[in-house]
């Protein structure tokens, strides 16, 4: 494996795994009062367009990256439109 693909690799699962802490408290809490919905959709749309980057490149470490990350912010996400839907339901 070149050097440039491990450094991809190595950085990949840093920034992948900074979202697990997230997800844990948030399946954990089940509270996600203090996650802007804005962020997170506008997050996962650059999830995405990165993963179609790293796929129309064929880039290992992108791809692998963002198709994980895409998951744990998705699992986020699904809370927060729960929460979202809850709060509207009430009014």
């Amino acid at each position: 494996m070149d050097q440039h693909v491990l450094l991809g690799f190595i950085a990949a699962t840093c920034t992948t795994a900074a979202f697990v802490p997230q997800v844990i408290r948030t399946v954990k809490s089940r509270d996600t009062s203090g996650i802007s919905l804005g962020m997170y959709v506008l997050f996962m749309s650059g999830t995405l367009l990165w993963l179609a980057y790293g796929w129309f490149t064929g880039n290992e470490p992108v791809i692998i990256a963002n198709a994980v990350t895409f998951v744990l912010a998705a699992v986020v996400l699904t809370y927060k439109l729960g929460e979202y839907r809850g709060r509207n339901r009430k009014s």
